[in-house]
């Protein structure tokens, strides 16, 4: 069995898709929900959804124990889903090649520090891009510089605003998101 630990900061309903694709699957599960915000909706759509969550802040994330107590967990595979924070070398190197992150839009573009959500639309927007998307990669020690495992775009019009642009992301994001994640564990492990 494999088992994921998602990680989020917020709202959660990539961590929900991501857990309700997995619910029967016969060798994945999302077996634990971590937020570094305590008021993060994510924790209460876990809860739900019947899977153990917790906060942690940025002293325990740094800190080589996190690590440790997810492989005694019995963690396998790490997705940051909606999550802010670089991830600390002793994470990358507990999980090598198992930990993946989403970002909204097309790497390297709109990529690294501070770029997230709205402020990557707004760029897009402001930058005449005609198109976007998501990329899905591997995590390493930098802000979306991992390898890119899954690319998929949508057109941005002149109508379009960052609450467009957002709503066709996020529709790409929970078509792709959890097939990308099954595809990367079972090719990963055989």
């Amino acid at each position: 069995m494999y088992n994921i630990a998602i990680l989020a900061s917020g709202s959660g309903s990539n961590a929900e898709n991501i857990i309700r694709y997995f619910e029967k699957h016969a060798i994945i599960r999302v077996s634990l929900v971590l937020a570094n915000k305590p008021d993060a909706y994510v924790l209460q759509r876990a809860a739900n959804l019947n899977i153990p969550a917790r906060v942690f802040n940025r002293e325990e994330f740094t800190s080589p124990e996190f690590s440790e107590r997810l492989i005694k967990e019995g963690i396998t595979h790490v997705v940051l889903a909606g999550f802010l924070w670089l991830a600390p070398q002793h994470l990358v190197a507990a999980f090598p090649d198992r930990i993946v992150n989403i970002h909204p839009a097309l790497l390297p573009k709109f990529g690294g520090k501070g770029m997230y959500g709205s402020k990557v639309h707004e760029a897009v927007i402001s930058s005449g891009e005609t198109e976007t998307g998501i990329t899905i990669h591997l995590v390493n020690e930098e802000y979306d510089k991992g390898v890119p495992l899954l690319q998929v775009s949508c057109p941005v019009t002149s109508e379009d605003t960052p609450d467009t642009v957002a709503a066709k992301v996020h529709e790409l994001e929970y078509l792709h998101f959890p097939l990308a994640i099954e595809n990367w564990i079972i090719k990963n492990q055989s």
